[in-house]
């Protein structure tokens, strides 16, 4: 079955329109969108003859107008508003003593480089990359230098911790 879409509008007359108008109106477009003619359409036919169906009959057309001044008079729903903004935790004062130069924009104005970096090194390469962040780029490879020997040192100490934690294998003489 086809959708319910609007009958006065695919019959192209006004909601107050007499029978007689709505009559006329969809002779006129049958004439002009039947199949057998060549502006003809099989699917914009089904659309006026459903609405013809709709509207020639007094009950069905009181019904649709009621449901339509129904719908008219019920309150809007609104949808929450969705934010994409992705915003990253950070504390509300900056961790540490500041070192560095200190950042007058984005999310961590106020903040020295140092600071961001023990935060965020994320936010730091990401500002690497920008052109607003070209002023500070000796810094900031100094501080993801940093960051990156101390991670390495971190991680290499903790696979040792780990191989001395293991416990013997079943062939081993340990």
């Amino acid at each position: 079955m086809l959708a319910v879409t609007n009958p006065y509008k695919v019959l192209q007359v006004d909601p107050e329109a007499e029978p007689e108008v709505i009559r006329a109106a969809y002779r006129a477009l049958a004439l002009k969108y039947h199949p057998d003619v060549s502006t003809g359409s099989q699917d914009r036919m089904a659309a006026l003859n459903h609405a013809w169906g709709i509207l020639r009959d007094a009950g069905a057309r009181a019904a649709f107008d009621q449901a339509r001044a129904d719908a008219k008079r019920k309150p809007e729903v609104r949808q929450p508003e969705v934010s994409y903004e992705m915003r990253a935790p950070m504390p509300a004062t900056p961790p540490g003593k500041p070192s560095g130069s200190v950042l007058d924009f984005g999310r961590y104005a106020g903040w020295s480089l140092g600071q961001v970096a023990a935060c965020d090194p994320e936010y730091l390469e990401w500002l690497a990359r920008t052109p607003v962040g070209r002023t500070f780029h000796r810094e900031i490879n100094g501080l993801l230098a940093t960051h990156a020997a101390a991670a390495s040192a971190a991680a290499a100490s903790a696979a040792a911790t780990a191989t001395a934690e293991r416990r013997p294998g079943r062939f081993r003489r340990n």
